[in-house]
């Protein structure tokens, strides 16, 4: 049975997959409104994360100077390269198979680089939770929508995005969620950086709709779903295994596809039901098997 302190896990990774998922409605709705591009959103969310976590964050530890900058460099590095090739994936493959291979395939890959690279183990609950889970995924996302529309581009984008999300959770389960706060704002300069040429290509600045609206959604993606959702999500790490932070995370595409249908007019089918409630399920089973630390 989970601890009190696994718990305490449990909530903080399910709050930012639940806002990530928010993120991913307020972005749909930022698109439409201002004529922003993916990535000169995901540009001015990291842009604007990392100006709150400056006024607000204040550092735990001073791990060594090399060591800083190698975490800071690998974290945001990885951070930029699963944002961007996600993205990537959607413009190649779309959206439902960008999510289903990239959000199904990250758990298989922390399970076994945790497995290999830092030793944990998975037990045979979470070998069902891990198996299952894609399975979710793909209902929730919507088979019919997979059929005919992946590319073979779409899918190195999409596996690469799964590897550099898989990078960084694996790199800060083996440090233990080091310095959240610290590592967070460092972490995003860096993706900032590295996503500022594309962003510039794309179009930094709206198109269109009020300015006002436009700060207003840019504002909630880097507070909520960047700044607090990517500090609660490293800070899990220090207390959960990493393939099971992987699997809880996966409430993001529930949340986002019971937002659509309240704010977006979307109508979910009795697949994406089934798969939702297979999702969750991973997600107990995966939670309830995590050892007490």
């Amino acid at each position: 049975m989970p601890t009190r302190a696994t718990l305490r896990g449990l909530l903080f990774v399910a709050i930012a997959a639940a806002a990530w998922g928010a993120g991913g409605v307020v972005a749909a709705v930022l698109y439409r409104a201002s004529g922003l591009g993916p990535v000169a959103v995901s540009f001015w969310r990291t842009v604007i994360a990392v100006l709150l976590l400056a006024v607000v964050g204040r550092p735990r530890s001073r791990p060594a100077v090399a060591l800083r900058r190698w975490i800071t460099l690998v974290t945001g590095v990885g951070l930029a390269l699963f944002q961007t090739a996600y993205y990537a994936a959607v413009a190649c493959a779309g959206v439902a198979v960008a999510t289903v291979l990239t959000l199904g395939s990250a758990p298989i890959l922390i399970a076994v680089a945790a497995r290999f690279l830092i030793g944990e183990r998975l037990g045979r609950a979470g070998a069902v939770a891990v198996a299952v889970a894609p399975i979710g995924l793909t209902l929730v996302v919507g088979v019919s929508a997979l059929g005919g529309s992946a590319n073979l581009a779409g899918v190195g984008f999409a596996l690469l995005s799964a590897v550099g999300y898989a990078a960084v959770t694996v790199l800060h389960r083996k440090l233990g969620g080091v310095d959240p706060a610290r590592t967070t704002r460092h972490g995003f300069v860096v993706a900032a950086v590295c996503l500022a040429p594309f962003a510039t290509l794309e179009g930094l600045w709206p198109r269109r709709g009020d300015v006002a609206e436009t700060l207003v959604l840019l504002g909630f993606l880097g507070l909520f779903s960047t700044a607090v959702a990517y500090s609660l999500f490293f800070a899990s790490l220090g207390r959960l295994r990493a393939t099971t932070v992987s699997i809880v995370s996966l409430v993001e595409p529930v949340t986002a596809a019971a937002l659509a249908v309240v704010f977006l007019g979307e109508r979910l089918t009795a697949t994406a039901v089934a798969g939702g409630v297979i999702l969750l399920g991973s997600v107990v089973v995966s939670s309830w098997r995590e050892p007490g630390r």
